[in-house]
């Protein structure tokens, strides 16, 4: 009996002490809050385990729209006033604002989700991601236009002629951010 209560005693502890450790990390501002600071691989390990768990669990569902040049054309519309600003124009050049985000924001026209799932897309879309900068746009945009953009998105490296050139004329906001300096030694 003394040797259970002993190793209850010993688990009550050193969830206290964790708890403790815990509280005092958040408190003491022991983690950087700062969005120019590396983000913790704890951190990044929870977020992305997390993100793809709930991708797992996501019932297959295709767009109901279908991809012809009206849908994308509005597709890109929503893109350029909502998206751009972060994920870039065509030229896949970085903005200044996406250039300063903690996580960084993939540039699209480089780094695609073409290959992601229809509901993935849509799920990004409608729900944003925490920790990150991405907002939930299914507070703003309808469901029609989330899917115009879905299907974008699952386009966007091989539009018909009339969308792509709707495509090549976005320009992001904000300035291009400027080349960063790399390290000595680095090529």
């Amino acid at each position: 009996m003394k040797t259970l209560a002993a190793f209850v005693l010993g688990i009550v502890v050193t969830l206290a002490v964790l708890l403790l450790g815990g509280y005092l990390t958040v408190t003491q501002g022991w983690i950087a809050p700062s969005a120019d600071s590396k983000a913790p691989r704890m951190e990044r390990w929870a977020a992305n385990t997390s993100l793809h768990a709930t991708f797992k669990r996501l019932p297959a569902q295709q767009n109901p729209l279908a991809a012809n040049d009206q849908t994308l054309i509005a597709g890109i519309k929503l893109y350029a006033q909502n998206c751009a600003v972060c994920h870039g124009d065509a030229s896949a050049k970085a903005t200044a604002t996406a250039d300063g985000m903690y996580i960084r924001a993939p540039q699209l026209a480089e780094d695609g989700v073409e290959d992601d799932p229809d509901q993935v897309t849509f799920w990004k879309i409608a729900h944003g991601y925490r920790w990150t900068g991405m907002p939930a746009f299914s507070r703003t945009l309808n469901q029609t236009q989330m899917w115009q953009l879905t299907a974008f998105l699952k386009t966007m490296d091989r539009l018909p002629p009339a969308a792509e050139r709707e495509w090549r004329q976005v320009h992001a906001l904000g300035a291009i951010a400027p080349p960063r300096p790399r390290p000595p030694g680095r090529r």
